[in-house]
């Protein structure tokens, strides 16, 4: 055992720092990405969602039942 008193502030304050920095190491992970990657991915989300909205149907009168015949 050491003579010398712990500072139980200290302590604390360092395992907080600890935790506040493996946190910020995970963030910078998980979120940390460039710009041009950013806006590549909102391209290809607004080029899918254009091209989903090209295939919808525009009534129900566009959709014909195949097995159906009409006069």
């Amino acid at each position: 055992m050491s003579d010398a008193p712990i500072n139980l502030n200290k302590v604390r304050k360092a395992r907080a720092r600890a935790q506040a920095s493996a946190r910020a190491d995970r963030n910078a992970v998980t979120f940390g990405r460039s710009k041009a990657q950013k806006l590549a991915d909102r391209k290809e989300n607004l080029r899918l969602r254009r091209d989903l909205d090209s295939k919808t149907l525009k009534s129900p009168s566009d959709v014909t039942d195949p097995g159906s015949k009409k006069p």
